[in-house]
């Protein structure tokens, strides 16, 4: 009981992070916040990540690279150049650690604006830092898992963003409806995307990925985006103007 709550908290709770902080803001830049509000928000993504965070920086500059060239060998992740989904992850981790470490040149119009807090993700990128979430988790699996298949989700708890990127990078190139008939692969996944909060509608972010809200039909309800509809209410966040085109 204790177990399934726990996952379930990590993979919402980083999911929703990883949705609103490192997609919608720092490669999309779909609202603004304060400086405040930004270093808060990396503290919390470090939290809920906890072994699998993810740079702001890094994420930002790869997804913008995947849009750009989407389904081309010069994709960061694709199901149409690499030859499984396991593959598609190592290339992909290796070209995020380029970045963050800039070890690879950059087009300058992948990193206008992109936000970097460069002490921060040093340590929250820290083999430190994942050992203490590691050891963490596998406390807490210790206290209170009481059968065997409960342990065997262990390893998801510490692999959170890499699973959440592949099946939206893979399987979302591969399963799914298209509303939007483009040159590339990109699916909705669900027609309500109850597991990856609105992260699912991938065909619909590919035709307007400047949008705020990733859902279009009616069943297409977009729960990061609510949430981010909240935010701006209570002015934690400021969104942009909805765009007519985009």
């Amino acid at each position: 009981m204790w177990i399934i709550l726990f996952v379930a908290v990590l993979w919402y709770s980083g999911l929703f992070f990883q949705s609103f902080f490192l997609h919608r803001y720092a490669a999309h830049q779909v609202f603004t916040m304060s400086k405040f509000m930004e270093r808060l928000t990396y503290v919390l993504t470090w939290i809920f990540q906890g072994p699998s965070y993810l740079s702001a920086y890094g994420y930002g500059i790869m997804h913008r690279m995947h849009h750009a060239y989407t389904d081309t060998e010069k994709d960061p992740h694709s199901p149409s150049h690499d030859p499984n989904l396991f593959a598609m992850m190592w290339k992909t981790k290796k070209i995020y650690q380029d970045i963050n470490t800039q070890k690879t040149a950059v087009d300058q119009r992948f990193t206008k604006n992109v936000p970097q807090w460069e002490s921060f993700d040093l340590f929250a990128s820290s083999r430190l830092s994942r050992l203490f979430w590691v050891s963490a988790y596998i406390a807490f699996f210790a206290f209170f898992a009481t059968t065997w298949w409960e342990w065997a989700l262990l390893p998801v708890t510490f692999m959170m963003a890499p699973i959440h990127g592949v099946i939206i990078n893979w399987f979302g190139h591969i399963f799914g409806y298209v509303n939007h008939q483009m040159k590339n692969t990109s699916k909705n996944l669900f027609r309500f995307d109850f597991l990856m909060m609105g992260e699912g509608y991938h065909n619909n972010h590919h035709k307007y990925a400047s949008r705020a809200n990733f859902g279009e039909k009616w069943y297409e309800i977009d729960i990061t985006y609510l949430i981010i509809r909240v935010l701006d209410a209570l002015g934690l966040i400021q969104l942009k103007p909805i765009k007519v085109r985009d």
